[in-house]
């Protein structure tokens, strides 16, 4: 029963990084601490698999489908790799039980924001989210930094990129997390993306940052069990294919409005669980 909780959790991880470009990944650390036994260590180390194949499977399906920008994805992923490394030996000193409590903060904290931007979502009209789609589509060209003729900076924007990275990558070292919730709305802001190329693109910058965090974890000697975490990456990576299928097809405010109430579902549990255990 266990390995059938795992197995539709992991599928349902995987529709959510492929549909949303994010979200669901967070869920990857509950499901092997409770569900799976792992401790959290091991858990987030876990995590870093499930995501990063998973972040990979969805994101040659987005590419597929016209929406990922590869090389501004690998550039994002790369200004991030610092963090990631810095957050997974940071990870490795802090006592379990405190970083299972931070976890569930970092799943409450992620909820309440994605509650608030559904209910922003269902209050802006749809006219002007086509008018924020052209105005991101006619930006999307201007890079941040040019040297010919002139040099020319956009300075807020390429800071924003680069705190936003630094940002996600320590999440992702020192929680195990895809940090998708982070980089999409990054990407929209800074790169003036539509949502539906900075979802897929985002998995790129997943797919990047994932291969750091989890190095640097191997160094530090956070290693989980290889076989559930085999189970969990696989069930992921049939969802992702379904769910960047699905990103076409069906509205991605529903599948939002989903989520959100499972994260903060799930942040509430881990919270109760976690907490009792710091007194």
């Amino acid at each position: 029963m266990t390995l059938t909780l795992a197995v539709l959790a992991g599928f349902l991880i995987g529709v959510s990084l492929g549909a949303l470009g994010g979200g669901g990944s967070i869920l990857a650390v509950p499901v092997l601490v409770y569900l799976l036994g792992q401790n959290p260590a091991e858990a987030m180390t876990g995590s870093l698999v499930v995501v990063g194949v998973t972040a990979v499977i969805g994101a040659v399906t987005a590419h597929r489908a016209g929406h990922v920008l590869p090389w501004r994805g690998v550039t994002f992923g790369l200004a991030a790799t610092g963090g990631a490394v810095a957050g997974a030996h940071g990870s490795a000193q802090v006592p379990q039980p405190m970083l299972l409590a931070c976890f569930s903060v970092l799943l409450l904290t992620v909820g309440a924001f994605m509650a608030v931007g559904e209910i922003r979502a269902r209050r802006t009209n749809a006219s002007d989210g086509h008018e924020r789609r052209r105005l991101g589509s006619e930006a999307l060209g201007d890079p941040i930094i040019t040297v010919r003729p002139t040099f020319a900076c956009q300075c807020k924007r390429a800071a924003m990129v680069l705190i936003t990275a630094t940002v996600v990558g320590l999440l992702m070292g020192f929680f195990g997390v895809g940090g998708g919730f982070l980089v999409v709305p990054a990407l929209m802001l800074a790169l003036a993306m539509p949502i539906e190329d900075a979802a897929g693109t985002s998995l790129v910058v997943i797919a990047v940052t994932s291969v750091a965090a989890l190095a640097a974890r191997q160094g530090a000697g956070l290693s989980p069990d290889w076989n559930v975490v085999v189970v969990l990456t696989t069930a992921a990576a049939v969802g992702a294919v379904l769910g960047a299928t699905l990103a076409d097809r069906v509205a991605p405010r529903r599948l939002r409005s989903a989520l959100t109430a499972v994260v903060v579902g799930v942040g509430v549990y881990t919270a109760l669980e976690a907490l009792p255990a710091l007194v």
